[in-house]
């Protein structure tokens, strides 16, 4: 059988997209598949699978050698299993920058394309089959353009997406921004989440030079929920960072519909960060940063200290 999953801290394309390519492998293809996660996904990612009647994929636990693997929604080693070399890669489909560190047994099937999600690659690559997808395929697909487009707010956004997104939603008798509503009310529910676990919930690790980051992004509609906790979480940043051994927690609170993120300002290496990546003057512990939402297009690309 072959494993399908994304990355750590899955959110709805990572989660969604191992669920769409185990339908396909399935039931197109006729191989045994299975989509997993490596933590439990965001709250978006578990309201959208529950709606299209779907449960939430099985924690893929210890990872075999020799074990058949697609990797999704990533080609980061520092984001998959730490044994990710050992197992058989048959496949990648992503949409980021190619890191390197992953090796292969043999050569593989590899698709990384410059769109706004990974569902929106898996679309084209299905070609005609994409009409055998049954509604509840077709609602993750959606779902997965939706959440990282920000419902076409993001940059990332391509007319390829824009015109997918419309035709499922068409398909699917969605109007695509109630939809999205539903989908980012789900997103800002974070009010059971400890504040380590906020710093985690949908976060990268990156490196600049010698210093290492967490990145770490959340995406809301009712900022003010996590405001309220400004404090707590600045003083968490520390603890998170020792136990990840890394140098510094960055959170930017994304506000979707301001279209602008707010990154905290903790300490010194902070204010150093936000003033050479971004050309702001930070005078307390939060800065503003207009038109910033994109964590893959505008933060980490524009990252310096």
């Amino acid at each position: 059988m072959i494993k399908i999953f994304g990355h750590l801290a899955p959110d709805t394309d990572a989660t969604c997209s191992a669920l769409i390519w185990a339908w396909y492998l399935n039931e197109i293809k006729g191989q045994a598949a299975e989509a997993f996660v490596l933590e439990a996904p965001n709250t978006e990612a578990q309201f959208v699978v529950k709606r299209w009647g779907f449960d939430v994929p099985a924690l893929l636990g210890d990872l075999e050698a020799g074990q058949d693997v697609v990797i999704v929604d990533t080609n980061n080693p520092g984001e998959l299993p730490q044994n990710i070399n050992d197992a058989n890669i048959i496949e990648i489909i992503d949409h980021h920058l190619l890191v390197g560190g992953i090796k292969t047994k043999q050569p593989i099937n590899i698709t990384i394309k410059p769109l706004a999600s990974t569902a929106t690659i898996m679309i084209g690559m299905m070609g005609d089959d994409i009409a055998k997808a049954p509604e509840g395929i077709k609602g993750l697909m959606l779902s997965c353009i939706l959440s990282d487009t920000l419902e076409f707010r993001s940059p990332t956004t391509t007319d390829v997406d824009r015109q997918l997104a419309a035709d499922l939603a068409a398909d699917l008798g969605l109007d695509i921004s109630a939809y999205a509503g539903e989908m980012f009310a789900a997103k800002s529910d974070v009010s059971h989440f400890s504040d380590a676990e906020l710093l985690r919930l949908d976060s990268k690790k990156y490196e600049i030079g010698d210093t290492k980051f967490r990145v770490s992004v959340l995406e809301t509609t009712s900022p003010e929920t996590i405001f309220a906790r400004k404090d707590s979480l600045m003083s968490s940043m520390a603890t998170v960072a020792a136990e990840d051994g890394i140098d510094q927690v960055l959170l930017f609170v994304v506000n979707i519909l301001k279209e602008e993120a707010t990154l905290l300002v903790a300490n010194d290496l902070v204010k150093q960060v936000a003033e050479k990546s971004f050309g702001v003057n930070v005078s307390g512990d939060s800065v503003v940063l207009p038109g910033i939402v994109s964590r893959k297009k505008q933060i980490i690309p524009n990252l310096a200290i």
